[in-house]
């Protein structure tokens, strides 16, 4: 069974070590183990970042707010930065921190593309490597 995302988590590892990073896709993410693990884990020996990578091809995607939590526990244990890398089809990457997701009524999250076009970060900008200018 091939997983949704497979393919993109793979381009998000080679461009991380494309750019010094080490990069993983963790073998035990998307539920084989009850362990909160992201979908990507890097790092350069200064900065570490724990990455839920969602792909769709709608205009927005929901998390569930276990995986958010899950996240946000590993970043805090690993040391790392937790970001949810999203895909929408046809559309660069855009990583938004935990902060900046948007809460459902039902105490989920939501991402559209109105939301990543604001608030989202070029993995570029993730890196260190630029920054970009938000307009509001």
């Amino acid at each position: 069974m091939v997983r949704k995302g497979y393919k993109e988590e793979i381009d998000l590892v080679k461009i991380l070590w494309d750019n010094n990073f080490a990069a993983i896709r963790a073998p035990a993410s998307g539920g084989a183990t009850k362990k909160p693990l992201p979908d990507v884990i890097a790092g350069n020996g200064n900065r570490y970042l724990a990455i839920e990578v969602k792909t769709t091809s709608k205009d927005k995607i929901y998390i569930d707010s276990e995986k958010v939590k899950g996240l946000h526990k590993f970043s805090r244990i690993f040391g790392a930065e937790p970001y949810i890398g999203v895909k929408f089809k046809y559309k660069k990457w855009f990583f938004l921190p935990l902060d900046d997701l948007e809460i459902t009524p039902q105490k989920n999250y939501k991402i559209d593309l109105k939301l990543a076009l604001r608030k989202g970060l070029d993995i570029y900008e993730v890196i260190g490597k630029e920054k970009q200018v938000k307009f509001k």
